[in-house]
């Protein structure tokens, strides 16, 4: 998508985000954010992007969280509360006073961290595909994955310097579709991510980036003693065929919201992992939906 921008922020020491809006900025209607998942882009949101009704009801607005697509930062550690307080520091920039936050994986992290700093910005968080835990043994009595079975080969593999010549190898770009999108993942979009991922993580400041970002995955803090401090309505989406975070779960933690206006899980059946691109149809309408109530 060459329309994917950068604009300056002030955190971690100046910043420059990657952000795409759908369209040109119309004041009238309520913007939506958009939070890719784990190792993605802005290129996640390819079908919310191309989806009529959505684009002619919100204003779409993609974020690229700190490690990921063409966000950059001075300082080379980041966590997700640094890349929740640098979207908010994007919107002040842009002279947006309120949005509503949609996030896929680690995106649900981000917008949940996002209505916890700054309740008076956030109208509402649509979470798809995510849990509000650390990876946990409690998560994986529920079903949830090993995220540090998961994560440390990666993270060990990426510690040491390499040259200006190496880009992530398509054997890690595999494993993270494989859990995102199941074994099923069609040619073209194969090759679309392995080209993606090889152009967003190339060289040692990839490498560095994208090592940062698997550990922030494995040793992230969880939310629980926090999620009081979600006052706005959420709604969250979880498929049947997620293999990373677990319906149980899901259904656990929706209580855990106890100060939100209004909080709701949707069961999509057959959804994966990265909801928004393998049910764009089904998040899309409820997002709609959910959108023109809380307005």
């Amino acid at each position: 998508m060459s329309d994917v921008e950068t604009i300056e922020v002030p955190h971690l020491g100046t910043s420059t985000i990657g952000h795409r809006f759908g369209r040109a900025y119309d004041a009238s209607l309520p913007t939506l954010v958009m939070v890719n998942s784990f190792s993605t882009s802005a290129e996640l949101f390819r079908p919310q992007f191309a989806d009529e009704e959505l684009a002619a009801a919100t204003n779409l607005l993609a974020l690229e969280p700190y490690g990921h697509g063409r966000t950059r930062a001075s300082y080379e550690q980041f966590t997700y509360w640094d890349s929740a307080l640098a979207d908010l520091q994007v919107l002040d920039a842009l002279g947006i006073r309120e949005a509503f936050v949609l996030g896929t994986s680690q995106g649900g992290w981000v917008a949940a961290r996002m209505a916890m700093l700054a309740p008076h910005v956030v109208r509402g968080i649509v979470l798809l595909g995510t849990s509000m835990d650390a990876e946990s043994r409690r998560s994986r009595d529920l079903g949830c994955w090993d995220g540090v079975g998961f994560c440390t080969p990666a993270i060990d593999a990426l510690a040491e310097p390499v040259g200006a010549d190496w880009a992530v190898p398509t054997a890690l770009v595999d494993a993270v579709l494989a859990e995102g999108l199941g074994e099923d993942v069609s040619p073209g979009e194969r090759a679309f991510w392995h080209r993606t991922h090889q152009e967003n993580y190339a060289g040692d400041d990839g490498r560095r980036r994208l090592r940062t970002s698997s550990v922030n995955l494995r040793d992230r803090d969880g939310l629980h003693g926090r999620l009081d401090g979600v006052r706005c309505p959420v709604l969250w989406m979880h498929g049947t065929a997620d293999p990373v975070y677990s319906v149980a779960n899901a259904e656990d933690e929706i209580g855990l919201f106890t100060a939100s206006a209004g909080a709701e899980l949707r069961v999509v059946e057959g959804g994966r992992h990265f909801l928004s691109a393998s049910h764009p149809d089904e998040v899309d309408r409820a997002t709609v939906g959910f959108v023109e109530r809380w307005r």
